[in-house]
Order: C-alpha cells, then sequence, then structure tokens
C-alpha cells in the first residue's frame, strides 16, 4: 500500500510565520489535490516546548542560525517556531485535513531536534510514524512539505532506512535554503540514498 506523508505544512512555516519558507504556501493547493490520490495520509507536526535547544533564544550570546553543539549532536539554531498549542504550530486553515489519518508529532524533547518525521536527529527515540505505517501495511511512501532541505529530506531518508520505497515528491515541497544550493543538495542526498524524485502531475495523471 501507498501512503502520503505531509511534512509540517504549518502556520510557522509558511509566509508571515515565525520561520517562513520562501513560497511555502504554494505547497498547500497540491497537498489538498495529492490527498485524493492515496488511500493512507499522514502528517507530521514540529511541536517544541518554548525551552527546546533548538532555539537561539534560549541560547544567551548566540545568534540564529550559528551552529552548536546540543547533547552531542550538531544543531543549527533556530527562531522560535512551531511552540506547542500555538497558533504558529497549527495547519493553515487552507489545508485539508478530513482525509489524515494521523498526526506524529516531533520535536517535542527539549534535548534534541527531529527534523525527520520518524526519528529525533541522534535517531534515539522513534515518534511511531515508521512503526504505524509498517503496521498498516505500507511498502511505499511519498513524502512532500517543508522544508525540501530539512524536514523533508530526513523523512525522506529515515523512511528509506525504515524499508520503505520512497519518493520526494519535489514540486509539493519547498526549501529553507540558508545556503544557495541547499534544496539541490538536499534532492542529490535523497536520490543517492534511492529516494525517486517525483512531480505532482506524474501521480495525479497516473
Amino acid at each position: 500500500m501507498k501512503a502520503l506523508i505531509l511534512v509540517d505544512i504549518q502556520n510557522d512555516f509558511l509566509p508571515g510565520g515565525a520561520l517562513a519558507v520562501p513560497d511555502g504556501d504554494a505547497v498547500v493547493p497540491i497537498a489538498n489535490r495529492l490527498q485524493t490520490a492515496f488511500p493512507l495520509v499522514v502528517a507530521t507536526q514540529d511541536w517544541h516546548p518554548a525551552n527546546h535547544g533548538s532555539f537561539a533564544i534560549n541560547h544567551p550570546g548566540k545568534k540564529t542560525f550559528e551552529q552548536i553543539d546540543l547533547n552531542g549532536l550538531p544543531q543549527t539554531l533556530w527562531p522560535v517556531h512551531c511552540v506547542q498549542n500555538t497558533p504558529g504550530a497549527a495547519f493553515p486553515a487552507g489545508l485539508k485535513q478530513d482525509r489524515i489519518a494521523k498526526v506524529f508529532q516531533k520535536g517535542t524533547d527539549a534535548r534534541v531536534d527531529s527534523y525527520s518525521g520518524l526519528f529525533d536527529n541522534g535517531h534515539r527515540k522513534s515518534t511511531g510514524l515508521g512503526e504505524w505505517l509498517k503496521q498498516k501495511g505500507v511498502t511505499e511512501v511519498f513524502v512532500c512539505g517543508l522544508a525540501t532541505d530539512y524536514c523533508v529530506k530526513f523523512t525522506a531518508l529515515d523512511a528509506v532506512l525504515f524499508g520503505f520505497k520512497t519518493f520526494l515528491i519535489e514540486d509539493a515541497s519547498r526549501g529553507v535554503s540558508l545556503r544557495p544550493d541547499d534544496v539541490k543538495n538536499a534532492i542529490a542526498d535523497m536520490n543517492r540514498a534511492g529516494v525517486v524524485i517525483v512531480q505532482s502531475g506524474d501521480i495525479l495523471e497516473a
């Protein structure tokens, strides 16, 4: 069975949000159309406590986008975003949610970030998403959302490690692009790991 994974399509990652992904709102209508093509749809949700270690504000003297060591792992420092139970962490009103079977929250542990929807960044703890998909009989996953060069990338890479045939829906994803080639490099990394790159039209016209 095939499943669609909608990664972190949340208000704080859309234009005007705390960590806005350029053109991030463009993924919403594509994600809505894609949902009708899959028997199973799940979503991931960044869900940080306010004291999360990835927030620059929680490290006096450090600036946003600086690199630090966070409990033994390299960590980019981000603006405060997707704090639990805030409007910024919510899904946008325009995202259809009636077909989303389950939402998997990540980044809930203040001591470690979670780009991937399946594991934290140190692979110390699972979110339960991979196991749940396996229980449902899923063999292929199609990943899209925000952002291509972070949470989408690591969700796709971990899906491959979990044994799923994994696809990136490129035009249904957008990148943060802290550096100009970040999206291109992320797609290359996914490709090398065995992720198949597709477009939404490939699925909707099939």
